[in-house]
């Protein structure tokens, strides 16, 4: 039986349910690489590139979603805007999922301590890279992280109180470690069989990037590519967790859905805007225009 904290978060039941979850992501770029927008994850989810709580609640509000990724790696998202997003989108009852810039312990703990139901951690190349990560999200005797946030478990259920969240916050929270250099992807499977960690994420154009194959036109991969994400897929379902991936489009993260992975991203907040009003500016020029033709 879940625990209460287990059932509270939205993106560990679908995971363990074994459909796939959908996200967003909350970030912020001033100018999207024209990529961007052909890549996914596999989790009903979106990025959240933009600060804002109000933004959050908007995104969090989307159907068909489980879980929001707050950025704080690659995203304008200041400490204060995290604690901030996380609130509003567990209120919407999603997973709030931060991203941190690194694995360090205190970057760890502050999104956890703001109530983050799943952590996310860039660049881990070896598997003490995850277990150093898997201690520091982990309470004693599991691991190292301290306790004294008056903010992290009301993001569980308005009854919930601390003690029973330092019993339980082990088991309730996502740990998530991304896939992208080559010293990961010869590591994966040391990584994938490191206790306390539950998803590797594909990272598919860092991952590129760093074996010598990166994506340049658009959605298409290499070979070597497609090669070296399969092997991380293998490798985690072969140590019993999770898969996920980034993507940019919900087409391409139903192709990676309908391939097995868990957790899949279908958009995120900066191309969503982008997009929504460039087919509208479009739409109206294109209006514009005949009505001139018209006339002439």
């Amino acid at each position: 039986m879940p625990t209460p904290m287990q059932a509270a978060n939205r993106l560990q039941r679908a995971l363990q349910s074994g459909k796939t979850t959908f996200g967003g992501w909350q970030v912020r770029l001033h100018r999207p690489p024209p990529h961007l927008h052909n890549n996914t994850i596999l989790t009903a989810s979106l990025l959240q590139m933009l600060p804002g709580a109000n933004l959050s609640r908007t995104l969090a509000r989307t159907p068909n979603l489980d879980w929001i990724c707050v950025d704080t790696e690659h995203g304008n998202i200041s400490d204060d805007s995290m604690h901030e997003c996380v609130a509003a989108i567990a209120a919407c009852g999603l997973s709030p999922v931060v991203r941190v810039a690194e694995g360090q312990h205190w970057m760890i703990k502050r999104a956890l301590d703001a109530g983050a139901h799943g952590v996310m951690v860039p660049l881990v190349r070896t598997a003490e890279d995850a277990r150093n990560i898997a201690q520091s999200t982990k309470f004693p005797p599991a691991g190292t992280r301290g306790l004294g946030s008056p903010f992290s478990m009301e993001k569980f259920g308005p009854h919930v109180t601390q003690t029973q969240y330092y019993r339980e916050a082990n088991a309730a929270t996502v740990v998530i470690l991304q896939i992208e250099t080559a010293a990961a992807l010869e590591h994966v499977r040391d990584i994938a069989a490191v206790p306390g960690v539950d998803v590797l994420l594909v990272g598919p154009y860092d991952l590129g990037n760093s074996i010598g194959h990166p994506i340049l036109n658009g959605p298409d991969m290499d070979p070597e590519l497609h090669d070296a994400i399969a092997t991380i897929h293998a490798a985690a379902q072969e140590a019993g967790k999770f898969t996920a991936i980034y993507c940019g489009s919900g087409e391409q993260a139903r192709g990676y859905a309908d391939q097995g992975f868990n957790m899949v991203n279908v958009m995120n907040d900066v191309v969503a805007l982008q997009k929504a009003f460039g087919e509208a500016a479009e739409a109206a020029k294109d209006g514009y225009l005949h009505a001139g033709v018209q006339g002439a």
